[in-house]
């Protein structure tokens, strides 16, 4: 039996196969040969609306089918591509590409053919939009999930084929991006790797302290070493190289970088080769939901790294810790993009409807007085006094009052917020509860982001605008008075998940999975058939 490596390197030798099998139409006539070629496609790309309007665009001419150059290299190009599939995170086996090479060898007819062009264009589209925009659809995978992915119409993915190089044209299908090339790298070395026994033996032990010595010593010694995080050694002792070593592996893996292999390090050490695979092939799919401009200047907040960033062209210009939702009921943060066009310094907090009855009602019916702080308003937007209701009489169905919290210093959202509207009513805040941004894990929140620097965040935001950003800002707050401040050239946001991501210079990024998010993506991707080319520890 032929095996895709055994086949695929001979797609080029498809047009002697094609004009054998052209030389034996010719009893029925050219005229007769093209009308049923043309029948042939038009009732396969019947079922499909975009290749039937392609095809009828085209005059139900063949695409891959003939003898000429053009053909031959279109041909050439798909299976190359479908060859490089697993290398992107695909699901190869999808594309089959023995089933076509043998559709392709088989063909005696006109309509045989006809068929075999219409089977080619349907791998094609496929392929195609897997390459650019992924495999899965994230709202099927995860709720929480609200990423617009850049689809592009199928029948433009063939039109410009057409148009361009073929190969060039699978080249620049996948995202463009550093990151997307970055990852890309890490997979194939990981993969590399795994072929070759991974990182050696997990360490036998919880925990190991600096100043020990013995066998869990000497492995986590050898999985440092492997993990380019120390330099070859022979020592027994945990001393400070290796100190040094497990701080550069704690700050790759966003850990507290203390040096000590603790419980949460070591289980982060033990980690196995073919898990962070999964994590780097997840984020490939991720980054191909991504494939559009980010915007010159843009900001992310990786919600598994718990920091925000401005990026300017591909590098950093600010970043800071964030405090993310609470990994419970539905107080995670979503995904999605939009674009901050205003800040809001002195803000007044607008409490949403679902704290206001479930957390905030409870209290005030068994206290009129709790959260003193917060202030009652009618629909007509008057403030209530408290002493005028009846709290007992209300509940979440029928609660007919708004609650805010005036701007302060105690402000549930700080002195500043970041707003970039839409739907989820999610936002960049600053926040009182300082204590909580010096934690390793930073899930707190009830779905909005709060920010560690936010000061520091809106002075980046006003530099493209204002001569004196600092002096601006404080101009401002120093009123007390809720101010809307609008940004010239709004910033685009992207609230993304990754468990693994880059860095121009400096080692591989890991994150633990907090929400379980990407664990099922890979669960999709699984099933959708990807599959790890190595699997090795």
């Amino acid at each position: 039996m032929l095996t895709i490596a055994t086949v695929l390197p001979r797609a080029v030798l498809l047009s002697s196969m094609i004009f054998l099998a052209q030389l034996l139409l010719g009893v029925g006539g050219a005229a007769a040969q093209v009308t049923a070629f043309k029948q042939a496609v038009a009732e396969a790309a019947a079922k499909d609306r975009d290749l039937a309007a392609f095809y009828q665009t085209n005059g139900f001419a063949g695409v891959w089918t003939g003898d000429g150059t053009a053909d031959k290299a279109r041909r050439v190009a798909l299976f190359d591509a479908i060859r490089s599939a697993g290398d992107h995170g695909l699901p190869a086996a999808r594309y089959d590409a023995q089933a076509l090479m043998a559709q392709l060898k088989s063909a005696r007819s006109a309509r045989d053919l006809g068929l075999a062009d219409v089977a080619l264009s349907q791998v094609f589209l496929r392929l195609a939009r897997d390459m650019q925009t992924g495999v899965l659809v994230p709202g099927q995978v995860d709720d929480d999930i609200k990423r617009q992915v850049p689809y592009r119409d199928r029948m433009s993915y063939l039109t410009s084929f057409l148009q361009s190089g073929p190969a060039a044209f699978f080249r620049a299908l996948p995202p463009q991006s550093n990151e997307y090339a970055r990852l890309m790298k890490e997979k194939l070395r990981l993969e590399r790797l795994a072929d070759t026994g991974g990182w050696g033996p997990t360490v036998p032990a919880e925990a190991v302290k600096p100043g020990q010595s013995g066998a869990s010593v000497t492995a986590l010694r050898n999985r440092l070493v492997a993990m380019g995080f120390l330099d070859r050694s022979a020592t027994l002792i945990y001393d400070e190289d290796m100190l040094h070593a497990v701080q550069r592996f704690q700050l790759a893996h966003g850990l507290t970088a203390d040096g000590v292999a603790g419980p949460g390090t070591m289980a982060e050490i033990n980690v196995p080769v073919q898990d962070r695979l999964k994590s780097v092939t997840v984020a490939m799919e991720r980054e191909r939901w991504l494939n559009m401009p980010l915007g010159e200047r843009h900001i992310t907040v990786n919600l598994t790294d718990f920091h925000a960033r401005i990026i300017d062209g591909d590098s950093v210009s600010f970043e800071t810790r964030v405090v993310i939702g609470k990994n419970t009921g539905d107080r995670r943060s979503p995904e999605f993009s939009d674009e901050m066009d205003h800040m809001v310094i002195n803000p007044t907090w607008h409490v949403p409807r679902s704290i206001a009855v479930k957390e905030y009602l409870p209290q005030m019916k068994r206290n009129p007085n709790a959260v003193s702080h917060l202030k009652l308003y009618n629909n007509r937007g008057q403030q209530v006094s408290r002493g005028a209701v009846n709290f007992a009489a209300y509940n979440a169905s029928n609660f007919p009052f708004a609650i805010k919290q005036p701007p302060s210093q105690s402000n549930a959202l700080g002195l500043v917020k970041f707003m970039f509207p839409n739907k989820y009513n999610i936002y960049l805040h600053d926040t009182p509860a300082k204590d909580l941004f010096s934690r390793e894990v930073r899930a707190y929140s009830h779905g909005c982001v709060r920010v560690h620097k936010p000061f520091e965040l809106a002075y980046t935001l006003l530099s493209k605008q204002e001569a004196n950003p600092k002096g601006t800002f404080h101009r401002i707050l120093d009123t007390g008075r809720e101010t809307r401040v609008n940004l010239e050239q709004p910033v685009p946001v992207h609230i993304i998940y990754r468990t693994a991501f880059t860095q121009a210079k400096g080692p591989m990024q890991y994150r633990r999975d907090v929400y379980g998010r990407d664990a099922r993506i890979w669960d999709a991707l699984d099933k959708a058939g990807v599959s790890l080319r190595a699997v090795q520890g």
